[in-house]
């Protein structure tokens, strides 16, 4: 199958993705505590695939489909988690748009990686200078929107040395989500179903944020808090796995780099869009030059990724 007619498919779960982002952080707001408000967010979508996979149980892995399975692909699910807890920990303290800014260049760079080397599994197409090239400005790109973005939140005020070294657990996040695609993409290769695949994908990743709620139970939110939930705010998880389910299926097919490049593409100009016009609740930021140029750069960069 030509790679190519997976791009709009791939563009839609990206700008899906940036709107589940924006209903999560209404979600958080209304829920009060974070760990309670992913949980919210997360459940409903192990329902969703646990309901799917019930309702289509076939096909199903055979034994030597099972034994053959990397022992680190149903950890796909936990290893794209790691950017959400992050986000919910650290993104107060380093500030929105250098958290985002770290997350997405670790994650481009690190795809780029995984193509160019073979790693986890993925077929190695050694050192191509254009992708490269395209991934440089795909991370200008990103730099220039994020910087923006800080600007937003805290007034361009430095964060300090302390938020500075949360930078190396940042990146690590960034580049985990980026790993966890493919891992994904080998799960459903093991597990033939693409649903059962999603179900194992996610349910770890709804155990511990539940563990955490169990452990932190606190705050809670007050009477007033749900009163602000609206209806939409909970499926801001099934949103947002769109992304995750088309990693399961075409991640194998595109290339960890093309993907992630495509995904995040989509993710972050829907985004900008959402802040210019102030959708779904966000804090309006116009797209003045410096973000109009980010994305005219990840645009140009993820075309050098994709064509080459």
């Amino acid at each position: 199958m030509n790679a190519a007619l997976l791009y709009p498919f791939i563009l839609a779960a990206g700008a899906l993705q940036a709107l589940g982002n924006a209903m999560n952080a209404q979600l958080r707001g209304a829920l009060v505590n974070p760990w309670l408000a992913a949980t919210v967010s997360f459940a409903p979508i192990v329902f969703v695939f646990v309901t799917l996979f019930l309702v289509m149980p076939t096909p199903l892995p055979s034994v030597d489909q099972l034994a053959a399975m990397p022992w680190y692909a149903p950890l796909g699910g936990v290893a794209g988690a790691v950017a959400v807890f992050g986000g919910l920990i650290l993104v107060d303290k380093v500030g929105a748009g250098p958290f985002n800014g770290l997350t997405l260049t670790a994650n481009i760079l690190t795809s780029l990686a995984l193509d160019a080397l073979g790693l986890f599994g993925m077929q190695a197409g050694g050192f191509k200078p254009m992708p490269w090239l395209g991934g440089l400005l795909m991370v200008v790109g990103v730099a220039l929107i994020a910087r923006t973005g800080a600007e937003s939140d805290d007034g361009g005020e430095d964060r300090g040395m302390g938020g500075k070294l949360l930078y190396p657990f940042i990146l690590v996040a960034g580049a985990l989500q980026a790993i966890g695609v493919v891992w994904n993409g080998q799960l459903r290769e093991a597990l033939v179903n693409p649903w059962l695949a999603a179900t194992v994908s996610f349910l770890p990743v709804v155990f511990v944020f539940a563990l955490i709620v169990l452990v932190r139970p606190t705050p809670l939110p007050t009477r007033r808090d749900i009163a602000r939930l609206r209806w939409w705010m909970p499926l801001a998880g099934l949103t947002g796995a769109v992304a995750v389910f088309a990693g399961l299926l075409f991640v194998a097919t595109v290339g960890a780099g093309a993907f992630n490049g495509l995904l995040i593409t989509a993710n972050l100009l829907t985004s900008v869009a959402l802040d210019h016009f102030g959708w779904l609740g966000m804090k309006r930021v116009a797209a003045g030059p410096q973000r109009l140029g980010g994305a005219a750069l990840m645009v140009a960069g993820i075309v050098l990724i994709s064509v080459f």
